[in-house]
């Protein structure tokens, strides 16, 4: 859920963007888009390297004693901050997450509405539902505990999407648009 409250934040920080025109200038400078897209795909690759790299370490290690060392809190308020980070640099550091604020958020707004009021609302709209479906896949996750807890599951999802952030990165790097 901190996760969650991250990337959501990240998305509402572009919705304000979006809102005061600032991401307009992703679209309109190649030079800003070059840089936001270079940096998001440096973070990506370092996500997606490091957890393909964790996998590779708990290898010899006794599942149990993976769980709880993973479980245990690390102060809890350092590691939420840690995770909320995350979440939000993630959606910070994507460009695209941009570029769809400022295609979608215009065409929502009513001729003649404040600009600002109404695309910061719109985008607290987004974030209330975002809100909704990532408590949904949460409590969905918690049934399915048991089994996402199992060390060939867990390390199978851990490479699976650390493949996926450096294939994304890659992407990123490469010139995908």
């Amino acid at each position: 859920m901190v996760t969650s409250l991250g990337i959501i934040s990240g998305a509402f920080v572009w919705g304000v963007a979006a809102s005061v025109g600032i991401s307009a200038l992703l679209t309109a400078s190649h030079l800003a888009y070059t840089v936001l897209k270079v940096v998001g795909a440096a973070y990506m690759l370092w996500l997606g390297f490091s957890m393909i790299r964790k996998t590779l370490r708990r290898r010899g290690r006794p599942e149990e004693a993976v769980v709880m060392a993973e479980a245990a809190p690390a102060g809890g308020e350092e590691r939420a901050l840690r995770v909320w980070s995350r979440g939000m640099l993630t959606n910070l550091l994507n460009p695209k997450v941009g570029v769809f604020y400022v295609a979608m958020l215009p065409q929502f707004i009513p001729v003649g509405a404040p600009h600002l009021p109404m695309g910061l609302g719109l985008a607290l709209i987004h974030a209330l539902e975002a809100m909704l479906w990532f408590t949904l896949l949460t409590f969905g996750t918690g049934l399915a505990k048991g089994w996402f807890q199992r060390g060939a599951v867990r390390r199978g999802m851990d490479r699976v999407t650390g493949v996926v952030l450096v294939g994304f990165g890659l992407n990123l790097v490469l010139g995908g648009k």
